[in-house]
């Protein structure tokens, strides 16, 4: 008989890190609501028990209300925010399809990357880091390039930009092309109306203006969207992101025609109840009070920037209310203050990426941070370790 020997050298790490809680105030994730932390912490249920259908139910006529459309295709992906964003193009692209992307930061460029691995042709236009297309840049690129579909990131994490989106949808519906935005760091925080707007195809998260622990990732369709998904040619190259396939588990098929619940795969039952939970504190509120919150408080803290002597990346017009891209002065090691937020006083805040890394800050107030008291606290803490 063969004797095999237990391996023990890795039974226990040679360090257990303690976890306490720490301020975040950085690009993301932001500290999450008390209330969904305590929900998380519920017994799971069964991903097909009733119970947890009808909860199911909720969260896809909250994340509509949030969202402000009426796409029966509105749901959780059960992943962070940017299987949600890969979810938007595994179901609507084919090979050969023009992609027009918009890219005036990382996260564009994520969606070109993402693009090209499903086959699209892909084009691009940019601006520099910081700056916003206007709708005779976009009209004209449209016109050029003749996409099947248009992508733009509204609220850029990079470079703290909000993108404007009036019509855009037009635009696309005159050209018989699919809009699709970026709403990662705006849903629940930055004005937006996806019908309104004429916008087809938009992807969030849960960890940011949603105030919830990152881990499930909100999805939308509009019926143009669903349609081109329909009339593919190819199968969807994306098994687990397959929209024909998760909308029979969200118990109806993309045109909202109701059907029994299907097994596709088991849910994050305890993010579901977090999401949840995330969106009834947001419907209390009221979005359009969500959205007046965030830029009060983000107006309070350039305020206070200013005062000390500190100034922002982005044009006023222009900026994030939910994430601020501040300058680092030029004798200021950006890393080196970051590091000291962390360790001497707790509070995270966020370095630059890509072409701004070592020349910003990146500063979130999301959700449940975004309020008075938490601005000031940030504002002391900055001002005590950017003192001579």
């Amino acid at each position: 008989m063969t004797t095999f020997t237990i391996n023990e050298r890795d039974r226990f790490p040679a360090q257990k890190v303690e976890i306490s809680g720490r301020w975040l105030f950085g690009p993301g994730p932001s500290n999450a609501d008390p209330r969904v932390l305590a929900a998380m912490s519920l017994p799971p249920l069964g991903h097909l028990d009733p119970d947890f259908l009808t909860l199911m139910n909720e969260t896809q006529t909250l994340l509509r209300y949030a969202w402000q459309t009426e796409n029966q295709m509105t749901i959780p992906v059960s992943g962070t925010g940017s299987a949600a964003m890969e979810a938007t193009l595994a179901n609507t692209v084919e090979p050969g399809d023009v992609v027009l992307v918009a890219v005036k930061g990382y996260f564009g460029n994520r969606l070109v990357d993402m693009a090209g691995r499903y086959g699209a042709d892909v084009r691009k236009i940019t601006k520099p880091w910081g700056e916003v297309f206007n709708l005779e840049e976009l009209t004209t690129a449209v016109q050029t390039h003749k996409p099947a579909i248009l992508a733009i990131v509204q609220a850029e994490t990079s470079t703290g930009v909000r993108q404007p989106l009036e019509g855009l949808g037009e635009l696309c519906r005159e050209h018989n092309c699919l809009l699709l935005v970026d709403t990662v760091t705006s849903l629940g925080a930055v004005p937006l109306f996806l019908d309104q707007w004429g916008i087809d195809l938009a992807y969030s998260c849960s960890q940011k203006g949603l105030g919830c622990p990152p881990g499930i990732a909100p999805f939308t369709m509009s019926p143009r969207a669903v349609e081109k998904m329909q009339n593919r040619r190819t199968i969807i190259p994306n098994w687990y992101l397959d929209m024909s396939l998760l909308s029979h588990y969200w118990g109806s098929d993309a045109n909202g025609t109701q059907s029994a619940r299907t097994y596709h795969h088991t849910a994050p039952i305890n993010m579901n109840y977090a999401l949840r939970e995330a969106l009834y504190i947001l419907a209390a509120e009221g979005i359009e009070n969500s959205w007046q919150r965030h830029q009060e408080n983000a107006e309070l803290l350039w305020e206070g920037l200013e005062t000390l002597g500190l100034s922002c990346h982005v044009e006023k017009a222009f900026r994030l209310p939910t994430l601020t891209t501040v300058k680092v002065p030029d004798s200021i090691d950006a890393k080196a203050i970051a590091t000291k937020l962390r360790i001497e006083y707790n509070l995270e805040i966020g370095l630059g990426l890509g072409e701004l890394a070592g020349k910003v800050w990146r500063i979130g107030l999301m959700g449940y941070n975004s309020h008075p008291e938490k601005v000031l606290l940030l504002l002391g803490v900055l001002q005590k370790v950017l003192k001579p």
